[in-house]
């Protein structure tokens, strides 16, 4: 029999059910006068899936065409057979859209999926805060113009992804999902070339008397983290290229180790200023071509402000002022040696010495009264003798939890 789904609330927005989910309805035939929402006794709905605290419901709005039968045949045991549109309450997969299957809610809250071959697609869509959308094979507008291929995951709002084992993002083709979901051996083969020409680096450098790289927190980092995501990780990896871009700031913090590997060239450009900060020691090393630091315009000062300096070279050292004067000083004492030949100069004279012969050429030599010229010395600034990077937070924390006296690493 046909009936109507009611509500004790006019234009009610939302299903009038009870605690059992169930409805009452107005028959068509009723023609009594009833407050609205009791035109029935409580009644249930069939459903294609129910169970114990699972089962598929889609609640009904009043005003919704419904068909009633009665279970075997009982009029004192009626229920709600099935679920029809009408004139007023119109299909919304019609000869339009004949080859989309769509699931969509009184609030726009919807799922369709598009079986036109050739152009399947899937959406997954709801309307709060403006639309946030899962956007699955071809991709069309409103007017069913395509607008991209393969997925889309958008929001007006805010978008998190989180995953407490770890998240792998890559661009590697994988053709008609074969493989293996966490396939990265190709990208860890990567991962460790690089580690070794890194380490190859770091021996040379250390060879040369320079600092060698941690490379074994690099190795540890891929073998026993990154290598099938065996830790909380995020892998990134693209076979072509990957490019981060920022429309103001772009920040990469570690609270342990900065690791940044080229197999070719590396490229830095500052438009304005660049700074540099290293709590302990700095190390730069070049095996083949040299170092060249420019400054086009401004000074360079490099300074050691609390130690030794040292400018060693196998072959020529070039000193050159082209338009105005060099100026070496030192507090205390200069020595200017060349095989074996020296001159020392201090605050209590000037003596010069030699294994072989002292020529001096001169259109005139003269001598006069002692004079000296005091050059001003720069103060250097004293630092706070901790060092923020010695002093170990969670080391601390442990011991007041373990209630130690001593702490490691501390």
């Amino acid at each position: 029999l046909p009936a109507r789904v009611t509500s004790t609330v006019k234009n009610d927005i939302y299903a009038h059910i009870d605690k059992d989910g169930r409805y009452r309805v107005n028959l068509d035939f009723d023609r009594d006068t009833w407050k609205p929402g009791y035109e029935s006794l409580w009644v249930r709905q069939s459903r294609p899936y129910a169970g114990d605290t699972y089962g598929l419901h889609l609640p009904l709005l009043a005003g919704t065409e419904v068909s009633i039968a009665f279970e075997e045949g009982n009029p004192d045991r009626p229920y709600i057979a099935g679920v029809k549109h009408d004139s007023a309450h119109t299909d919304h997969v019609t000869i339009q859209n004949y080859k989309r299957n769509v699931l969509r809610t009184p609030a726009n809250n919807k799922i369709r999926l598009d079986d036109e071959r050739g152009k399947e697609h899937i959406k997954v869509s709801t309307e709060y805060g403006g639309k946030s959308q899962l956007n699955l094979g071809h991709l069309v507008d409103a007017g069913k113009e395509q607008r991209g291929e393969g997925f889309e995951l958008r929001t007006d709002l805010w978008g998190a992804v989180r995953a407490k084992k770890g998240i792998f993002i890559s661009a590697d083709a994988q053709d008609k999902a074969q493989g293996q979901v966490r396939e990265m051996a190709d990208i860890i083969s990567e991962l460790n070339g690089l580690s070794d020409k890194i380490q190859k680096l770091s021996d040379d450098a250390t060879t040369a008397n320079a600092d060698p790289a941690d490379v074994a927190a690099q190795i540890a980092l891929i073998t026993s983290r990154i290598n099938d995501l065996t830790a909380s990780v995020i892998l990134m990896h693209a076979p072509k290229g990957v490019a981060v871009a920022s429309g103001e700031h772009l920040q990469l913090a570690a609270v342990k180790n900065l690791q940044i590997n080229a197999g070719n060239n590396a490229d830095i450009g500052v438009v304005k200023n660049m700074f540099i900060g290293v709590g302990r020691a700095l190390s730069v090393f070049v095996r083949k071509a040299g170092i060249k630091l420019i400054a086009n315009k401004g000074a360079v000062s490099v300074q050691a402000q609390h130690d030794l300096m040292e400018l060693l070279a196998k072959k020529s050292i070039e000193i050159v002022s082209t338009e105005d004067e060099i100026r070496i000083s030192a507090k205390k004492k200069i020595t200017i040696n060349g095989g074996g030949s020296y001159i020392r100069i201090e605050g209590s004279g000037i003596e010069p010495g030699t294994p072989g012969d002292y020529n001096v050429k001169a259109v005139h030599y003269g001598r006069q009264p002692k004079a000296s010229e005091k050059v001003p010395m720069p103060e250097f600034p004293i630092l706070s003798a901790v060092d923020s990077s010695d002093f170990c937070l969670e080391c601390l924390l442990n011991a007041i939890k373990n209630d130690d006296a001593v702490v490691e690493g501390a």
